[in-house]
Order: C-alpha cells, then sequence, then structure tokens
C-alpha cells in the first residue's frame, strides 16, 4: 500500500469514526440516560418538573408497556452492530434501520415541539439518529466499511458497551427518593405489612392483565398487605371514568376490594353509569347511597387527586405497581409480583 492510499484509509476511518461511531456512541449514553430516568422511581439525571418530567407524562413514553428509551436503546445498539459489520448488506441494512430511526426521532422532535416542553437527553438521541442517518447514507455511497482488522472492530464494540454500561451502573446505583405520595402511603401502613400502591384504569386492557397477575398474588398474602387503589382514568377510555367513581365509592361504602374485583372481571362495554350500579347492587350497595356518593363532587375531587399523585409519582404509564419500594410499570408476568412481593415482605421481617 502507498502512502498515498494509506492517507486516504486514515481519512476515510476518520470520517467513519466521526460521521457514524460518534453519534452511535451519544445515542448510546443518552439512551440508556433515559432508561434509568424512566425506570428508577425518582429521576437520576434529569431535573424534577422540567422538560423531561413533561415529555415523560405523554402516551409516547411508552410502548404497550415499553419504555421509550429502551426501543431507542434497542434501535442504537442495532445500528451499531451494523456499523462494525462488512459489506454492501450492512450498508444496505445500516441505511434502512438509520432512517427508520429518524424518521422516529423526527415525530418526536414534532411532539416535544407540540407540547412546548423539551427533554435535552431526548433531543440529544433523536439529533444522534439523524446524524446516524447521514453518515450511514455517505457510508452507502462512498462504500465505507469498519476497519478490516479484527482489533478494530474489538475496539468499536467495547466502546458501545461501555456507552451502554456505565450509564446504567451509575443511574442504578445512585440512591433516588421514593415520590412523596407513595412515601406517604408507606407511612401509613402498619408496622410489618407490605404496601401496594395501584394506579389504575378500570378500562385498560393492560391494568387488567396486571390485576389477573396480581389479584391472587396479593389475595395469598392478604393479611401481611395494605392495598391502595388510585384512579388514573384515561381520557381514550370512554368508560374509565365511571368505573373510576365506581370504584370511589365501593371503597368509600366498605366494599372497596370486591368493587374492584367485580369491575375488572365486568366486559367494558358494560363500565357505564348503569352498569356500574348494576354491579354496586350486586354487591348489597343501596342503590340511593350509591347514586348519591357518585354525584357527591368529593368523588370527583378525589380521583383528581389520585390523578395528580400519579403525575406527582413520576408515572408516565399504565399500569404502575408500587410494592413497598419497588415500582413495576407496564404489563409484567406474574413472576415479577410474586418476586417483588418477597422482597417486600423480607425486608419487613
Amino acid at each position: 500500500m502507498t502512502s498515498s492510499e494509506r492517507a486516504i484509509g486514515r481519512r476515510t476511518a476518520a470520517a467513519y469514526a466521526g460521521l457514524i461511531g460518534l453519534p452511535t456512541l451519544l445515542g448510546l449514553v443518552a439512551s440508556s440516560v433515559l432508561l434509568v430516568d424512566y425506570v428508577r422511581p425518582a429521576p437520576v439525571f434529569c431535573e424534577e418538573g422540567g422538560g423531561c418530567d413533561a415529555v415523560r407524562q405523554t402516551v409516547f413514553a411508552s410502548l404497550l408497556g415499553v419504555p421509550t428509551p429502551a426501543l431507542g436503546l434497542a434501535a442504537f445498539a442495532a445500528l451499531g452492530a451494523l456499523a462494525l459489520i462488512r459489506g454492501q448488506r450492512a450498508r444496505v441494512g445500516h441505511v434502512v434501520v438509520a432512517t427508520a430511526s429518524a424518521l422516529v426521532a423526527a415525530f418526536l422532535v414534532y411532539v416535544q415541539f407540540a407540547i412546548g416542553a423539551y427533554c435535552k437527553f431526548c433531543l440529544a438521541v433523536d439529533a444522534s439518529a439523524m446524524l446516524v442517518l447521514a453518515g450511514a447514507m455517505l457510508r452507502a455511497v462512498r462504500g465505507w466499511d469498519p476497519p478490516s482488522s479484527a482489533r478494530g472492530r474489538i475496539a468499536g464494540a467495547l466502546a458501545m458497551a461501555c456507552a451502554i454500561a456505565l450509564p446504567l451502573a451509575v443511574g442504578f446505583s445512585a440512591k433516588v427518593p421514593i415520590p412523596e405520595p407513595i412515601e406517604r402511603e408507606l407511612a401509613l401502613t402498619p408496622k410489618g405489612q407490605v404496601t401496594v400502591v395501584d394506579f389504575v384504569d378500570f378500562e385498560c386492557p393492560f391494568c387488567r392483565m396486571t390485576h389477573a397477575e396480581l389479584g391472587p398474588i396479593v389475595a395469598e398474602h392478604r393479611q401481611d398487605v395494605r392495598i391502595v387503589r388510585k384512579q388514573v382514568p384515561l381520557k381514550m377510555h370512554p368508560h374509565a371514568m365511571d368505573a373510576a367513581r365506581a370504584a370511589c365509592c365501593g371503597e368509600a361504602l366498605g366494599h372497596g376490594d370486591a368493587m374492584a374485583d367485580a369491575l375488572f372481571r365486568a366486559p367494558v362495554n358494560e363500565l357505564t353509569p348503569a352498569g356500574c350500579e348494576k354491579i354496586a347492587e350486586t354487591l348489597g350497595l343501596d342503590p340511593a347511597v350509591y347514586r348519591a356518593c357518585v354525584a357527591d363532587p368529593k368523588t370527583e375531587a378525589r380521583i383528581q387527586s389520585d390523578t395528580s399523585q400519579f403525575h406527582d409519582s413520576h408515572g408516565h404509564g399504565l399500569p404502575t405497581i408500587w410494592i413497598g419500594d419497588q415500582r413495576l410499570e407496564g404489563a409484567q408476568p406474574g413472576e415479577a409480583y410474586e418476586k417483588a412481593m418477597e422482597r417486600a415482605l423480607a425486608s419487613q421481617s
């Protein structure tokens, strides 16, 4: 190889690292940081009450119970892997994945613009996705590939692993305070019992799945558990508010658990005011007293307070369950709730 060819090779390697490698590493770091703050009970890296909090409150903060940063982390890991593979297929795949990622990033930037709040780490992820697309397209046009030596590609893989591992290690090892609404419920629970705080929407299909998994576990440890249900009826569910009123009144009239079980079991199209009243009657509640409770402004105020506590607890998706000081968000297998319950019970012994 001539000196001129070596010089061109060095310039190509530098351009590859700068236009593809650095944005990929930045995307991995920012996605890992966001994942920590979306999973931990309180943010570690983001400031409370700022743009990050506002973005976490949107429906785009999770997809089917999976935090959006986890999806972003997976996307950048795939982009990083494609960047380390040589050949035409890898270059084409790099462009395809980068294009999809950049389109999602552009949409999420628009969401932040629409709500008038900006998350600095989200913007770092979104900008990185767009930069990677530009680099991937240039790579495809010019036929760039990573170094042919295994040493260079191993170094790249290690850099990506560190970009993921370091923020996760720092974030998950940091001690964060438990949100005040949860701390308050923990303080109200008698010594020796475990507090279960369930933020719930009775029409939410994933909340219904969660109840089916969690219900038997709570019943098994009923004497050792204090369960607190807080109503978060989502506007997208037309019957959620009626069911929330019914749940509040069932609790106020001494049938909270039975009412919650019945609301979860009832077909969604029966969670109407008349359907909820029929459920109340089957539980033995006086219809006149029940109707008065449903119409009482205090019931509406209770629901608004519960929803505010959900946001104050850094909630951004349903279902969200707290078992002791452990938060479980999104639909989880029964084993996850069982393990969380065992840890919480062990801490009380």
